[in-house]
């Protein structure tokens, strides 16, 4: 098989391109069967009990995008697998209510749960001030659950929004705050030319699956700043930037900007993962871009309008994405998945026809995608029971082996941050005074 396939098949995989959108109406059979192959059930519940199924239907939402990405010329990939492989590269398994990363925590409220990050190196010195207190980060889980405990969940959504906090409180499933956007007619990936400004996983996920289909990526970063993900596990970093061409321009220096706006000006898609006010400090304008024919794919937590941050594990946590323990209590559901699900629906976006056709900005909100997959069937009354040394995802009338997660290997290393760059201006005919 060739490397950068997830390898193995159901027997679904070959209807699966025939799928609808994953609606009310999907078969709760077909979601049980997508959750079992998708190693989440492994990834969800305490370390010392048994997997549990997470509601919704995200497995099969994943599966429907990655055969889309797949229609535009992208690698036939499983995206029901993809959910899993970051765990499964850095052989991470399930925690509870400590996710299976070690960032996040659901703690609770006075009035219900939160989710809570402290994955930067300020976060402990934001959450100090938020509870009012001087903390250091080994105290800081004991004396946050304390003022959770005597706070509601609104109280905590007021204050991580002031302070840029990445966190929320968990509230129950329901409606999308706006419509998750759908992918149009494929269009094809090969000879584009993407230029990707995000980073860790959502953004770069859909830059890789956009390589996979034949566009040229180029990874741009500033010398100050670069990737957080580059100071993470190597193997999943290489997995999703092999084979990009890495470029390092400064915006606060005249000569940097004026090649990071020419840079930009020749994309055929951007993809970005910053709040808008942060594109205006670049004298970037998403919209002048769209206007000249270029897709504009803009990942935020919870919309380009809130301003609010948020990551994988905390994102799918407050929009209700999480298992339910033997206690009635709840857990993480798999391994930040907001983030893989919004990175498969990017993808799938930027090679679509675009509505009434040249560019556009499509927002991709994090929790919107969530709600999406928590809005339509979920798997009924299906439930994981053991078998002799393995799990099954019972139905009530089939079962099917749950699969551990089996991750993808990356076929070369990533370039170092910045190696490419005077390569690329070169090539892309790019002068700067």
């Amino acid at each position: 098989m060739a490397d950068g396939a997830t390898g193995g098949t159901t027997g679904s995989d070959a209807t699966r391109s025939a799928r609808p959108w994953p609606d009310a109406h999907t078969s709760p059979a077909l979601v049980a069967e997508d959750w079992a192959r998708s190693g989440v059930p492994l990834l969800t519940g305490h370390a010392d009990g048994p997997p549990l199924l997470p509601p919704g239907a995200a497995a099969t939402f994943a599966s429907w995008l990655s055969d889309r990405v797949a229609a535009a010329g992208g690698a036939r990939l499983d995206g029901a697998r993809l959910l899993a492989e970051r765990a499964a590269l850095g052989g991470r398994g399930r925690r509870g209510r400590l996710s299976v990363g070690g960032s996040c925590r659901l703690l609770p409220t006075r009035d219900g749960w939160a989710a809570v990050s402290d994955a930067r190196p300020d976060d402990p010195l934001l959450w100090s001030a938020l509870i009012g207190r001087d903390l250091d980060a080994g105290a800081l889980p004991g004396r946050l659950a304390d003022w959770l405990a005597a706070h509601d969940g609104a109280d905590l959504d007021e204050r991580v929004a002031l302070l840029g906090l990445a966190g929320g409180a968990v509230r129950p499933r329901s409606r999308p705050d706006r419509a998750c956007p759908l992918p149009g007619a494929p269009r094809a990936g090969a000879g584009l030319l993407v230029v990707d400004f995000s980073a860790l996983w959502a953004g770069p996920l859909c830059a890789h699956l956009l390589g996979t289909a034949g566009a040229r990526v180029v990874k741009v970063e500033t010398p100050s700043r670069p990737d957080g993900a580059r100071f993470g596990d190597p193997a999943f970093y290489d997995l999703l930037h092999a084979g990009h061409a890495s470029v390092a321009l400064d915006p606060a220096d005249a000569r940097g900007r004026t090649a990071l706006h020419e840079l930009v000006g020749r994309a055929d898609v951007v993809v970005e993962a910053s709040r808008p006010r942060a594109l205006a400090g670049f004298g970037l304008d998403a919209e002048a871009e769209a206007a000249r024919g270029c897709t504009w794919i803009s990942i935020t937590a919870y919309g380009r309008a809130s301003g609010r941050v948020g990551f994988g594990d905390d994102v799918a946590a407050a929009r209700g994405l999480l298992g339910t323990d033997a206690d009635g209590l709840p857990v993480f559901a798999g391994d930040a998945v907001a983030d893989p699900l919004t990175g498969l629906l990017a993808a799938a976006l930027a090679l679509s026809e675009q509505p009434g056709g040249g560019g556009a900005v499509r927002e991709v909100s994090m929790a919107d995608v969530v709600t999406a997959c928590l809005s339509g069937s979920g798997a009924g009354e299906a439930r994981v029971v053991g078998h002799g040394d393995g799990w099954l995802v019972d139905t009530g009338g089939t079962a099917y082996p749950l699969s551990a997660p089996r991750p993808r290997r990356p076929a070369a290393a990533a370039p170092a941050s910045g190696a490419d760059t005077a390569d690329v201006l070169r090539e892309l005919g790019i002068r700067v005074p």
